[in-house]
């Protein structure tokens, strides 16, 4: 029995170590933002609360919080728009070709990042695109496609096909069979890729650091040239209200999972 139990002791402890090792380095943030010192250190004399301060009635970073929120917003709307729609149709027609699609539509999540952000700086520079809230929109939205997709079909992978039969064999048109038969059913794979794609946004920095420059200033791009410029302690404030704001939406998510669960 020894030798039995020995296996799953071994793979829980494993998993826990690994846990630690991902959350350290997320963690020791909290103390360095209520650092009593001008640059990034550990509080030496007490603990302070001025870098949140700083953060909360700046105008740089409130104007990158707005910019980098609404950013996210319109290109969640995009994304949950297109991936949805392109998840249905692949669902509905059901061939071979849409396995091809659905590999098209994950090509973001699987071409490296500064890759990607390269060909777009030489296509948006064509299209007048560059440092655009419009532009930033559009990357963002695309590159949060594959999210949708692959929650919107997993919430489609357990969607009875007799009950879209049964709405058309009642006279429903395709539109009133995809509001009231295919959407309800699917709302909480569409919410969560919408988390996801939101969470992308917010978080992404590749990209804007290629396309964008002074019109459009992200909280993650803030973030970058405060590193490179002077170490302000205010960063590690902002890293953990980017944290908290990210946990709450996971936790989120981790609720309409068990919702959609039977």
């Amino acid at each position: 029995m020894e030798g039995v139990h020995r296996p799953g002791w071994f793979a829980s402890s494993t998993a826990v170590a690994v846990a630690i090792y991902l959350v350290l380095p997320i963690t020791i943030i909290l103390p360095v933002s209520l650092t009593d010192q001008r640059f990034l250190s550990l509080p030496h004399d007490a603990l302070s609360l001025r870098h949140y301060g700083t953060v909360l009635t700046s105008e740089a970073w409130l104007g990158s919080i707005a910019q980098s929120f609404w950013i996210a917003v319109a290109s969640t709307f995009l994304a949950v728009g297109a991936g949805t729609l392109c998840a249905i149709g692949c669902w509905r027609i059901s061939r071979r070709a849409t396995e091809l699609v659905r590999a098209l539509m994950l090509l973001p999540l699987i071409i490296p990042t500064i890759v990607y952000a390269v060909g777009l700086f030489r296509y948006f520079a064509k299209l007048g695109l560059l440092d655009s809230f419009a532009g930033v929109v559009l990357a963002h939205g695309v590159t949060g496609i594959p999210y949708v997709v692959i929650t919107v079909s997993t919430a489609l992978a357990s969607f009875d096909p007799r009950l879209e039969q049964a709405a058309r064999g009642m006279g429903a048109s395709l539109v009133q069979t995809l509001r009231w038969v295919i959407l309800p059913r699917i709302a909480p794979g569409i919410a969560s890729g919408a988390i996801f794609a939101f969470i992308h946004s917010w978080d992404e920095l590749v990209i804007v650091l290629f396309i964008a420059s002074r019109d459009v200033f992200t909280l993650p791009k803030r973030m970058w040239d405060g590193i490179n410029e002077n170490l302000d302690p205010a960063m590690a404030a902002v890293a953990v209200l980017l944290v908290g704001f990210t946990l709450a939406l996971l936790l989120a998510d981790l609720a309409l999972r068990r919702r959609r669960a039977p």
